[in-house]
């Protein structure tokens, strides 16, 4: 039998894509860059909800995700307010926590290192096959 899809999933389901349109056509800070939000994660009481987002045009630097991070949750009264201004059906809108979600830059630092052992591997199959060409 299939899990039972949760009413704080649909909840943080809807609040991700809410929030994911008014920051991209509502939030006006330069200094923000473009973010995707990744996940919501709400509290079974509904009074919090944790958001967490990346940052594509920024440097890898950890000042520029703190600086997004601060950003959004000094923001994050104005986002809650538009919140509910989409989520009518709601008597509670949760307060929102930003945090940056370090996923995409362990991907993509394993696969660097995946592709890095798959070179030195290869370098040593060609060094070995060559040693045994030689005798």
């Amino acid at each position: 039998m299939p899990k039972e899809y949760s009413r704080t999933q649909r909840v943080a389901d809807q609040i991700q894509k809410d929030l994911a349109r008014i920051i991209q056509l509502e939030m006006k800070d330069p200094r923000l860059g473009i973010v995707t939000v990744s996940d919501v994660r709400i509290s079974k009481d509904i009074n919090y909800a944790d958001v967490y987002f990346t940052v594509l045009n920024t440097d890898d630097s950890e000042e520029g995700y703190k600086e997004a991070q601060k950003l959004l949750n000094q923001a994050a009264g104005f986002l809650r307010t538009e919140l509910a201004r989409g989520l009518k059906s709601m008597r509670v809108i949760p307060s929102l926590r930003f945090h940056y979600d370090h996923t995409l830059n362990r991907g993509n630092h394993l696969s660097a290192l995946i592709t890095q052992a798959v070179r030195e591997d290869s370098a040593r199959q060609r060094s070995s096959d060559d040693s045994n060409d030689q005798e």
